[in-house]
């Protein structure tokens, strides 16, 4: 396993550095390595870490978020609430039911299936999307409209909605009804996770500062492993919960967070900002080789034109959603086109989920799995070329 580890270190930032170095984004790099590395090309990583490999995805993914929620400001993100709130549903709705329409057609398969299918393509990638909103909340462009903290929080909130439709569209291809409680689960634990994380970041903020003011102020480092420690006990609380209480852990992390960054001491958001800066180098080379290596490309050779026309097809209904949200605002048009271009990349969620229809048996299993491994390898380089390429020219600095 510690060989593993040291490819994944070793050949993903090097490979990243090359793809950098080249004009292409670092994740193509990573990807490809992963892909390289990973059990359907060369085989080089341990079976061992292959096995906890969505749990290391995930530790990876509440890094950035614990990142992100500590950049983002609460009175910008109020400014675009609204529109962060449409940005959750409306553009992954409109994908799904582009799908639904089109899959039949191209690929065969009943409207229940490709509805599962849709939910599997219809979610953004946060790993893809996070640490770029990140980095234009810190270089400060498209802050002053809340451009960057609106996709962010958009993001998050739309993984949260996809996947619980993607559990509801299954069941029903299984032959299950669709109870009212599935759709109901999706503002529940929206409400949730942002309650409870909120009240966590709320009492470490309060814990780190009765520590300081008894002469025993906590060190960063030690100030980041609690703050870890707390957002894994959040995202395990979601399974913990699961049945009992619907529950987002990943929006529970982001929003502890921001809580903490919120009514923290400057200084201590400052200092754990620069500890998440520093640990996220390692867990993006972790994340992104990761999911390269989840990437099946046997599938992709019995693709098709189809499956990569119903992918496009999908994301010309989604920029339509993109768009539809950004009526009546004041964005110009080149910062709608940013928006646009934000809500394109597909990977972390489509890795996660893009094989259990084939691992519970249904008819359009492998289906599934080869759009979800074509929509990775299309949309994730394609997504984060486009926004590293295009944000200093359709953003506005806000000095």
């Amino acid at each position: 396993m510690l060989t593993s580890l040291a490819l994944i270190f070793l050949l993903g930032l090097g490979c990243a550095a090359v793809a950098k170095r080249i004009g292409l984004p670092r994740i193509v790099g990573m990807l490809l390595c992963g892909i390289a590395l990973g059990p359907y090309a060369l085989g080089w990583l341990d079976p061992k870490i292959l096995g906890i490999s969505a749990e290391l995805r995930q530790m990876a993914l509440v890094i950035i978020l614990i990142k992100a929620g500590l950049s983002l400001n609460l009175a910008d993100l109020r400014r675009v609430g609204r529109l962060a709130v449409m940005m959750a549903f409306v553009p992954a709705c409109c994908e799904i039911v582009g799908c639904v329409l089109l899959a039949p057609a191209l690929l065969g398969v009943t409207r229940a299936e490709a509805a599962v299918i849709g939910a599997i393509l219809g979610a953004v990638s946060p790993a893809v999307v996070v640490p770029r909103m990140v980095q234009l909340i810190d270089e400060r462009y498209g802050t002053g409209k809340g451009i960057p903290q609106m996709i962010l929080a958009g993001a998050s909130l739309d993984d949260v909605f996809v996947i619980v439709l993607f559990t509801t569209f299954l069941g029903i291809a299984q032959g299950q009804s669709a109870g009212l409680a599935g759709f109901a689960a999706i503002p529940l634990s929206i409400v949730t996770g942002i309650a409870l994380g909120a009240a966590c970041g709320w009492l470490l903020a309060k814990f780190f500062e009765l520590c300081w003011q008894k002469g025993n102020a906590v060190p960063g480092s030690m100030k980041m492993m609690v703050v870890l420690g707390v957002a894994f006990l959040l995202t395990a609380a979601e399974d913990a919960l699961e049945g009992v209480v619907p529950l987002s852990g990943l929006l529970a992390v982001m929003s502890m967070a921001m809580a903490l960054a919120a009514k923290g001491a400057p200084a201590v958001t400052k200092g754990l900002q620069g500890k998440t800066g520093k640990l996220w180098t390692a867990a993006e080379a972790l994340l992104f080789v990761l999911v390269g290596a989840a990437v099946d490309i046997r599938y992709t050779m019995e693709a098709g034109p189809m499956a990569v026309l119903l992918i496009a097809g999908g994301l010309a209904f989604r920029c339509c959603g993109v768009l539809l949200c950004m009526l009546g605002t004041k964005l110009t048009r080149r910062e709608r086109l940013y928006c646009v271009l934000a809500y394109l990349p597909k990977a972390t969620v489509q890795a996660a989920i893009g094989g259990v229809p084939l691992a519970m048996g249904l008819n359009c299993g492998a289906l599934a799995l080869l759009v979800a491994v074509l929509a990775i390898l299309i949309t994730a380089p394609l997504g984060a070329l486009c926004m590293d390429a295009a944000y200093r020219r359709l953003l506005t600095h806000d000095a």
